[in-house]
């Protein structure tokens, strides 16, 4: 498939999805959605355990485009939009067996702020900034925002974000919790697909339990937490990637994991 916003690159078994509208600051329409969604099964259909997403040019995502055309114009009534498009793709992230790792190479705004914080790994450039703009003009966060910001920080930085609409600093993101390391501007996307590459390495069956497990855990009762992880521990107990890493143990060696 052509893709018109994104661009999708495999190697090293990391998929690599870029959000290609730089004129636009790589503003989200919904034909953009479904371009991603394409690429990521795609990508897991050829072989891919892990995912990176960024942008292209000096912008992340600067979030919803509000001059979109034709089927990508935003109708009167904005739920559909979201029902439509958002959501979905939220909860296909969400739902991944394989790590997502975010590449925030500038401005993550509005939507654009909840797709960086989808990542299970955030890497974040130094002169990049997050920015819940939806009061700004008259909306409220979308696209996991509110729950992505209120579960990384904590109930006042959601509401000190969501309310004044002003930017926050990629080492005030770091210290509220919301992303995983500050790196150089001209090195972030390296750095983020090298990450990518060693969670591809290894044990995939296992990391796609982790990153299920802990968003659970943030809704969960720790009896109820405990119990999930006995059920998934069952399951990793199973593997082939178990058995490989008791094997490498034993040999003194380094385990080849293959996913399974």
């Amino acid at each position: 498939m052509t893709y018109r916003h994104i661009r999708l690159d495999l190697a090293d078994r990391v998929a690599t999805i870029t959000l290609a509208r730089p004129e636009r600051l790589n503003a989200l329409v919904p034909s953009l959605f479904d371009e991603a969604s394409h690429a990521i099964d795609a990508a897991l259909e050829q072989g891919a355990r892990a995912l990176v997403i960024t942008g292209e040019g000096r912008a992340f995502c600067s979030g919803a485009d509000l001059h979109g055309e034709g089927d990508d114009a935003l109708p009167e009534d904005l739920g559909a939009i979201i029902d439509r498009a958002y959501n979905p793709f939220s909860r296909k992230i969400a739902a991944l067996d394989v790590p997502v790792v975010t590449a925030v190479n500038g401005l993550a705004a509005g939507a654009g702020c909840g797709l960086a914080l989808l990542g299970d790994i955030v890497v974040m450039a130094r002169s990049a900034y997050l920015l819940l703009a939806f009061v700004n003009i008259g909306l409220v966060p979308d696209a996991g925002a509110t729950w992505l910001v209120a579960k990384g920080a904590g109930r006042a930085k959601a509401l000190e974000m969501a309310l004044l609409g002003e930017k926050l600093a990629a080492d005030q993101a770091h210290e509220a919790g919301l992303v995983t390391r500050v790196v150089d501007d001209g090195s972030v996307l390296e750095q983020a697909q090298a990450i990518a590459a060693k969670l591809a390495a290894g044990p995939t069956v296992a990391i796609g339990m982790i990153r299920r497990q802990v968003a659970a855990a943030l809704s969960q009762t720790l009896d109820e937490t405990l119990d999930a992880e006995r059920d998934n521990q069952r399951v990793a107990g199973r593997t082939a990637d178990f058995r490989e890493a008791v094997a490498a143990f034993a040999e003194k060696r380094k385990p080849q994991f293959e996913g399974r």
